[in-house]
């Protein structure tokens, strides 16, 4: 029997411009690997592009004047009451600057004591020590400074209220800040508004336009189509957006279906074998020290190929151990087990010996694995390749 079970490696690859094949710069870096290592493709092996590169390769970029333009023609009254964006330099804060020059004033709500992902403003032992409810207490900014002073970032160094403040006023707008958790809040300051959080923005929506919201619009339909030129995203708009330069973001990739069928097909015709293919983005898990979760695009993966569809369907070896085979030992328990996996149901759903196995789509498995080795920094394999994801004991 085969000793390894799943391997992911990092690709190296050329760095990407726009206007390059994406689809044939993957299949060629992902030959050239196994050429060099000795590593043979199998069906069912998996290949993951990040879409950082993707989108580079789209040229899917925008400008704050672009974001200013949109703003513009959806605000017109020059207000906009701007609800719980993440606090992020790389993620946020030019997209706030663009905001902001599409406006003459911004209502900036944020959640407390955490954004969405989890990036602190203040901690929970701090809020129980001023006695203030964060469910119902809506705080002005000044309130907030007295309460509890001025607070930075654990990581980041940063004050995020401060510096939020200082792009909006940069920008020429006024700026109003205020802290709260109930959507609703923020109409006692404006009835126009951006929503912003990026997992329950449809929630928001709706109890906005409920209350009497006369604006509502969120960032998914900021630059949903192209203004003067720039990038778009159809169904994202500005969110998973990241920061290219001090005025440009790129946007989250778009027709996207089209790469990962291209290089499936580049693939088989090399090699005659079946890979399975995804974008990936933020690998949706969470850090227990410092509580982030990596989830700031609005999916982990917006393309990949039809076998990557579904759940995993495993049976629970430790469960099976323990109770079912527990009065064998050896190859005898070996053996029983292996004969369990292969005539094991097509869906284990509700079944007790599937308990304990994670219950998370294929996707955003694969995306978390792939997160994590290719990292978001200098190592330079913005491609991923995975093997043995779909084994079991019994391969051989």
């Amino acid at each position: 029997m085969r000793c390894i079970g799943t391997v992911s490696r990092g690709v190296r690859a050329p760095i990407i411009r726009q206007g390059d094949d994406i689809a044939a710069i993957v299949a060629k870096s992902v030959l050239e690997a196994a050429e060099s290592e000795k590593i043979e493709v199998r069906d069912r092996d998996v290949i993951a592009v990040t879409e950082a590169v993707v989108a580079r390769a789209q040229g899917n970029y925008a400008t704050i004047d672009d974001i200013a333009a949109d703003i513009r023609r959806k605000y017109p009254l020059g207000t906009v009451g701007v609800m719980f964006p993440i606090l992020s330099r790389n993620r946020f804060a030019i997209c706030l600057r663009g905001i902001a020059k599409g406006a003459k004033k911004i209502v900036l709500m944020l959640s407390y004591p955490s954004d969405e992902v989890g990036n602190h403003l203040i901690d929970l032992e701090s809020l129980d020590a001023a006695g203030i409810d964060p469910y119902r207490d809506v705080l002005t900014e000044a309130r907030y400074g007295e309460l509890f002073g001025i607070v930075k970032h654990p990581f980041t160094g940063v004050d995020y209220i401060e510096y939020y403040r200082s792009l909006i006023e940069e920008a020429g707008a006024e700026a109003e800040i205020v802290l709260a958790n109930d959507p609703k809040a923020i109409l006692e300051f404006t009835k126009h508004v951006l929503v912003c959080d990026i997992h329950s923005r449809a929630r928001s929506k709706k109890l906005l336009k409920a209350a009497g919201a006369e604006t509502v619009y969120g960032l998914d339909d900021i630059l949903s189509e192209s203004v003067n030129g720039s990038g778009f995203n159809p169904e994202y708009g500005l969110y998973g957006t990241n920061k290219a330069t001090e005025t440009t973001v790129k946007l989250f990739p778009r027709d996207c279906r089209p790469v990962v069928e291209k290089i499936q097909k580049l693939i088989n015709e090399k090699t005659g074998k079946h890979v399975e293919v995804m974008i990936y983005g933020d690998g949706a898990f969470k850090d227990p020290v410092g509580k982030i979760w990596e989830l700031a695009d609005p999916v982990v993966s917006p393309a990949y190929t039809s076998g990557l569809i579904g759940q995993p369907n495993e049976l629970k070896l430790k469960y099976l151990a323990d109770n079912d085979f527990a009065g064998l030992s050896g190859d005898e328990l070996k053996a029983a087990i292996e004969e369990r996996i292969k005539t094991k149901d097509a869906n284990l759903v509700g079944n007790m010996v599937s308990e304990g196995t994670t219950p998370r789509r294929l996707t955003d498995l694969i995306g978390s694995l792939c997160d994590l080795t290719s990292g978001s920094g200098d190592k330079g394999t913005p491609i991923v390749w995975i093997q043995g994801y779909f084994d079991n004991l019994t391969a051989k």
